[in-house]
């Protein structure tokens, strides 16, 4: 009696491990039964269960509108023509600096004010020129009355010409020279003849160096500040080799930097420099579509360009499988028989995948789900 229950006991649990056994051994069934041609690498037989366990379904080669959204990163710098150095015009001592480094300023406000005899030496000159000017052509008019009734000789009226045409000339000269340095000759008399002279903004910017201090000497070849012209900002962004055709001149973005990255200003790409540098990009120059001081020199800046290609073949993208950086899709050739095929991506979306010069495919049928799987099987194959 006791050496029955022993032998149901075991007969149970044999039963047991043969269920589970089967269960393991179908299971197996979609990879171990799986027939590959001996002639070619690249392609696999499946039998009907393995279909059925990869639920694989097929699609074609379609026309469709894409978009894609690419990322880009870089910093911001200013093109060199709107970089200035302002210089005084004549030499004279820095009497006084009105700005910071790094400080705004408007186009025309006063950075720094100079100051030396020659200003006076110069106002005096223009005024002298001035009056005797004046009384040159008083007497030149005269002559002219005189040489009317031959009272006067006609060397005489041509050296009263003469004299009155060099200080003319003179009087410009000296009233252009007043001009360059600030001060206006037409409002200039003896009661307001000054010893300084101010320096001013030729556009609205901001400081980036200050070269002089206060007292020191300056020769009109010295540069006092470096002036950044922020009309000129530009973005350097990194386009990774996988986007270097997408991304072309002309295109609108949208960019901002690591401090606010809800508010983005609009920029437009105005150069695409030809060349893969070391790490695999190249650099694509944008310029903001309007001036924004939250974009200084040397900041940190992310971009996003939509790209849109229009009407291009593509597929599902879980037709597309990749493998050692290469994409390739399935052709179902009938009869359970599935063959891989090289192509080259173009830009894809949350649905479809671009396929570059698709003709070849337009009357082929390519595997869509499932494509993964019978990847998988032929890395099997390999190893």
């Amino acid at each position: 009696m006791h050496f029955r229950n022993i032998s149901l006991y075991s007969l149970a649990f044999i039963v047991t491990l043969s269920s589970c056994s089967g269960k393991k051994e179908e299971e197996k069934t979609v990879y171990e039964n799986t027939k590959f041609s001996k002639n070619d690498k690249n392609s696999v037989h499946l039998i009907e269960k393995q279909i059925q366990a990869v639920g694989l379904t097929t699609t074609t080669i379609q026309n469709r509108n894409m978009e894609k959204l690419v990322r880009l990163n870089g910093k911001t710098d200013i093109a060199p023509s709107h970089i200035s150095s302002v210089s005084s015009i004549m030499g004279g001592h820095i009497k006084s600096i009105n700005v910071i480094n790094g400080s705004h300023f408007n186009k025309g406000q006063v950075l720094a004010v100079v100051e030396d005899p020659q200003f006076i030496q110069l106002q005096q000159d223009y005024l002298v020129t001035k009056a005797q000017l004046e009384a040159a052509r008083l007497n030149y008019n005269r002559q002219k009355d005189l040489n009317t009734s031959k009272a006067s000789s006609d060397k005489t009226l041509q050296t009263a010409q003469a004299d009155y045409s060099t200080l003319n000339a003179t009087l410009k000269g000296l009233e252009e020279k007043l001009k360059i340095i600030g001060i206006n000759a037409k409002g200039l008399s003896a009661g307001n003849i000054r010893s300084k002279i101010n320096v001013y903004a030729p556009f609205t910017g901001f400081v980036s160096k200050i070269l002089v201090n206060n007292g020191q000497y300056i020769n009109p070849t010295d540069t006092l500040f470096e002036l950044i012209n922020p009309a000129g900002l530009l973005l350097e962004l990194k386009v990774f080799e996988n986007d270097v055709n997408d991304v072309k001149m002309g295109q609108e973005i949208l960019v901002y930097n690591n401090q606010n990255p809800d508010v983005k200003s609009n920029a437009k790409i105005v150069s695409v420099v030809p060349s893969i540098e070391n790490g695999g990009s190249a650099t694509a120059i944008a310029r903001l579509s309007s001036v924004n001081t939250e974009f200084v020199k040397g900041m940190y800046v992310n971009a996003e360009v939509n790209i849109s290609s229009h009407y291009t073949m593509g597929l599902p993208n879980e037709a597309v499988v990749s493998f050692e950086n290469k994409n390739y899709v399935f052709e179902d050739l009938g009869k359970s028989n599935y063959r891989m095929i090289p192509v080259m991506t173009g830009i894809s979306d949350d649905q479809f995948t671009e396929i570059i010069k698709a003709d070849f495919l337009k009357d082929k049928k390519i595997v869509q789900k499932g494509a993964y799987s019978l990847l998988m099987m032929l890395k099997n194959k390999a190893e």
